[in-house]
């Protein structure tokens, strides 16, 4: 590090390594080294493997010190995180002990006299640190804020305290030195940007081969995963022939083909990597950076609900570096595909590999006094609720904040509105020019619809990718996927669904209320080819796995999906059609929703394929053709607008009209709420898909949802308008707060008719009089004794009757004890859990009520009244979804802006124009509703509450307004593509 550096005092730094994998030692080592090397002290706290450290660093300077201080992400299996797991885990590791582990932490640091502290990337460590009054540096590419944020959401709420407590603790450290394939990291004040920290080759290629037994002209793979999934035997036919397969980390008692070998435990493994042809295995930081340091390509499976892997897993096809292998190829064996795929890559990532001394460097100076640090306020407590207010991975292009580079450009070319993928080119790029006009319209109007005709675009470009012959790296992966999708010669059915802005009625659905819904603007375009299975153009690996079945062509399911690289899930999903029946019968639901479910990556696929299963077996459709399916959905996922319905219904309408199926709207949203109900399992309403069904553009689609009566289309005043800011809370209705909270409305609507019942039962003993009153009475009882709804008990029968015999909250298995059943067929009560029911219940009744009320002042004379009362109406039901406990810091904090924009003092003095907010849909996040008047001031308004709400939590949100019509308005395309001219 320099002759002056040397002439300084020698330095003992602290080094805390997280429990979460190899990867975090090994990358630990080499910065360790390189301090070690100028004359450093580096005592490491860590749960590794002494001959992690040992094997690079045999130093008397290196000390060991093995304690766990956190747990990192909990592995359900070798490719699945248990969130709910993590946070308990992480809360028994890390929260409970917590106090013990400060004293015990601050009297080690004294105790060796630490100088400066390194954490990659334990949090306790820097709160430790500055309790001791040591100064500390973090050094990672993820931190445990982001990670366990989403798991938080998925948890409902539990443990979100853990979170802040995280982005508190890391907010004691000075600085991050942040590594590259980094994820958002809103706690750290500043961050330095180093190159990847790869530990260094020992011996070159040609040796480590040579001592393997390895010939040149031999393909070799190394599997590298840390774990393999339980049960999985490895057979000789899972390599193409002429292959060997390195194998790190098996167990002794292992036994492996002829042509596997096992590799030592302690085998240095970046050798290993850099002399094999490629690599297998999951994805993380230390695979990643020493595939790209080694160009060696990366074939990699997913690891579910682990939030770091979107972010690396870009950067590694961004230097065409990776191939991803579907979970059910590894599984089963089909790798061949893969694996030549792989050879054929020419990794291009050309940057540095010396992060590990350069990162060295930066923490010996800060250690002697230089400052890199900005003075600033503490990155945690002004963003405390930020982490929470969702540094999700689904978010809009272009709005996430230290995104590197090469991330941005990915979401770039995903296109910022429509969801379709936009086309780099340059001077060089011969694209046929493309236009929608190269498809000829057979049936159906694109309605001027600007998103369409952009999808039409987005497709002929498709065509253009083949035929151009554009450089490999120029295309998103899921992009090729798509263009080998459609034979352009044959038809192509497009269908369109808007998402759906939840103006009043919201959780009230599922219990029969009148709701009010506005398709939003934002819409998912479906396109479907089908095919006879000979002449369908199958993917390598799903050919692959046709030809080891001996059967012959036969009709397969292909999906592609955009939007992939903006969240954890597969761009691509395929299955043959004869895996929905389970002998001569058709799949249950419950089948289908585990077959879906055992790759979370491609869980999304069941919003689609289950189309098909719900067309089978409710309609007794047969499909003996091959289906190609594209989806392009521009309805942000996570923000409560009804993405997985329009996605549904996009899809069931286009796979409709491809085979001839006339399926009016009611009925095609009926069906789909079978798909998400019984192949999803998630429990929501009806109201979402009716709205994309059946909504029309500037209209508030009016249904009782008992179970979807569509009462007609309700005008929207020209003076009145609807908007929809997202909180950046991801939302989901799948959620446990969702479901609780439904489960406790059915609980409540159990005993209501129970006491009824009672009432009822006591009255006839004492013998019924004739007196008019008190017949109308019983009639009244009678009605409650067999409520079919919720909705349909009256607010002031509930005050009058029920109220008081409805506990606040309930066991699971008291309920159950007592009254058998809640009698909800899609939700399940969890004997050990205690579930809110008098607020639960309250809601949806006083919700149909304001709902009434709502639709009747829509129509009444045009007042500051009349847009004060429709305000009030959102602000009551916006406390009362908080009541319920489906409120968030994110959505409250949306409402609070408004209502402060409405009693400022230019609004009191006249010149007000926004007038409610209320959270809507599933709650729990997503986005807010707000009502205000139709004029160039509201929009200002708009604007300026989302930058309050930007200067407040870091995250500028999503603005939704505009309306678009539903897919039984908009019917289907039948495209064609036009010939070309020779």
């Amino acid at each position: 590090m320099g002759a002056q550096d040397s002439a300084k005092r020698p330095l003992v730094f602290a080094y805390y390594v997280t429990g979460h994998g190899f990867g975090h030692a090994t990358r630990v080592v080499e910065v360790a080294r390189h301090l070690i090397l100028a004359g450093h002290d580096v005592h490491v706290v860590t749960g590794a493997p002494d001959y992690v450290f040992t094997t690079e660093i045999q130093s008397p300077r290196l000390f060991l010190r093995k304690v766990l201080l956190d747990c990192g992400a909990v592995q359900a299996d070798a490719l699945t995180v248990d969130r709910l797991a993590s946070l308990e885990k992480y809360s028994e590791t890390a929260v409970v002990p917590r106090e013990t582990i400060l004293a015990t932490e601050v009297e080690w640091l004294k105790s060796i006299k630490a100088d400066f502290v390194v954490s990659d990337v334990v949090p306790v460590a820097c709160r430790a640190a500055a309790d001791a009054g040591i100064r500390s540096v973090c050094v990672t590419n993820f931190s445990w804020d982001f990670i366990y944020a989403e798991y938080v959401m998925a948890a409902g709420h539990h443990h979100r305290t853990i979170v802040w407590q995280i982005a508190e603790d890391y907010s004691h450290c000075e600085f991050l030195i942040r590594l590259p394939g980094y994820c958002p990291m809103p706690a750290f004040r500043d961050a330095i940007d180093v190159p990847l920290v790869v530990r260094r080759l020992h011996k070159p290629r040609e040796e480590i081969r040579k001592e393997l037994g390895i010939g040149e002209d031999v393909k070799t793979v190394i599997l590298n995963f840390g774990g393999q999934p339980s049960g999985w035997t490895l057979q000789e036919k899972f390599l193409p022939s002429g292959w060997i397969c390195l194998v790190c980390g098996a167990s002794e008692s292992l036994d492996l083909p002829p042509n596997f070998v096992k590799l030592a435990k302690d085998a240095y493994t970046p050798d290993l990597i850099a002399a094999s042809d490629c690599m297998l295995g999951k994805i993380g930081y230390g695979t990643v950076s020493e595939a790209l340091a080694y160009k060696i390509p990366f074939v990699f499976v997913r690891r579910d609900y682990f939030n770091e892997e979107p972010f690396l897993r870009n950067m590694l096809e961004f230097y065409q570096a990776g191939v991803e292998m579907i979970r059910r190829d590894l599984l089963t064996g089909h790798w061949g595909p893969y694996l030549e795929h792989a050879i054929s890559l020419k990794p291009s990532y050309e940057g540095g590999i010396n992060g590990g001394e350069v990162a060295a460097k930066i923490l010996q100076d800060t250690a002697y006094g230089k400052n890199y640090a900005a003075d600033k306020l503490s990155g945690a407590r002004r963003l405390r609720d930020a982490i929470v207010l969702g540094y999700q991975l689904q978010r809009a292009p272009g709005r996430d904040l230290s995104i590197p580079d090469w991330y941005a450009n990915a979401e770039n070319e995903l296109g910022l509105r429509t969801g379709s993928p936009t086309t780099l080119m340059s001077e060089d790029t011969f694209f046929t020019p493309s236009r929608p006009e190269d498809f000829e319209i057979l049936h159906g109007d694109c309605m001027g619809l600007s998103d369409t005709m952009t999808f039409l675009k987005s497709l002929s470009e498709l065509d253009g990718i083949l035929v151009s012959g554009i450089t490999e790296k120029l295309q998103k992966r899921e992009r090729k996927a798509a263009a080998g999708l459609f034979n352009w010669e044959e038809d192509i059915f497009v269908a369109r669904a808007p998402g759906r802005l939840d103006v009043m009625g919201g959780i009230a659905d599922y219990s029969g209320s009148l709701v009010l819904q506005m398709p939003t603007r934002e819409a998912c375009h479906v396109a479907v080819q089908k095919s006879h299975p000979s002449n369908q153009r199958l993917w390598k690996h799903a050919m692959a796995r046709q030809n080891a079945k001996g059967q012959g062509p036969t009709p397969v399911l292909q999906i592609v999906s955009y939007g992939s690289e903006l969240s954890n899930r597969g761009p691509t999903f395929d299955m043959d059609l004869s895996d929905f029946m389970d002998g001569d019968q058709l799949m249950s639901y419950e089948n289908a929703r585990s077959f879906f479910a055992r790759d979370p990556s491609q869980r999304w696929a069941a919003y689609i394929a289950g189309t098909i299963l719900v067309l089978m077996k409710e309609l007794g459709v047969r499909f003996e053709n091959s289906i190609s399916v594209l989806v392009s959905s521009a309805v942000p996922e996570g923000k409560g607008v009804s993405s997985s319905a329009a996605v549904e219904v996009a899809t069931m309408s286009a796979i409709a009209a491809s085979h001839g199926l006339n399926i009016e709207p009611r009925q095609l949203a009926l069906l789909c709420q079978k798909v998400e109900n019984h192949v999803v399992g998630a429990p929501c309403g009806v109201m979402d898909q009716m709205t994309s069904a059946c909504g029309e553009a500037n209209k508030l689609l009016a249904m009782v949802c008992q179970p979807a009566e569509v009462l007609g289309l309700v005008d929207i005043p020209s003076h009145i308008r609807f908007w929809g800011i997202d909180s950046g809370i991801r939302h989901s209705v799948g959620g446990a707060d969702y479901g609780s909270v439904r489960i406790g409305a059915f609980m409540g609507r159990k005993i209501i008719k129970s006491v009824a019942a009672e009432l009822l039962s006591q009255s006839t003993a004492n013998g019924v009089t004739s007196d008019d009153l008190e017949e109308d009475g019983i009639e009244l009882l009678e009605t409650e004794a067999s409520l079919d709804y919720l909705c349909n008990l009256s607010p002031h029968r509930y005050e009058a009757l029920y109220v008081n015999q409805l506990p606040q909250t309930i066991l699971g298995e008291a309920f159950l004890g007592k009254y058998a059943d809640h009698n909800d067929p899609v939700t399940a009560i969890d004997t050990k859990r205690n579930y809110g029911l008098r607020a639960a219940t309250r809601h949806p009744i006083y919700e149909n009520f304001r709902v009434k009320a709502f639709k009747a002042l829509l129509t009444s004379a045009t007042s500051d009244d009349q847009l004060t009362a429709l305000g009030e109406l959102l602000y009551q039901c916006h406390y009362s979804y908080s009541a319920c406990g489906l409120g968030s810091d994110g959505t409250d904090r949306v409402v609070q802006l408004v209502q402060e924009m409405q009693h400022s003092k230019h609004s009191r003095a006249g010149e007000g124009t926004l007038y409610g907010a209320k959270i809507t849909g599933g709650g729990s996040g997503g986005t807010v509703c707000i009502v205000g008047r139709n004029c160039l001031r509201s929009n200002e308004q708009i604007i300026q509450i989302q930058k309050r709400y930007e200067g407040a939590t870091g995250y500028l949100p999503i603005v939704f307004e505009g309306s678009s019509p539903g897919a039984g308005r908009f019917g289907h395309l039948r495209i064609r593509r036009r010939l070309r001219s020779k």
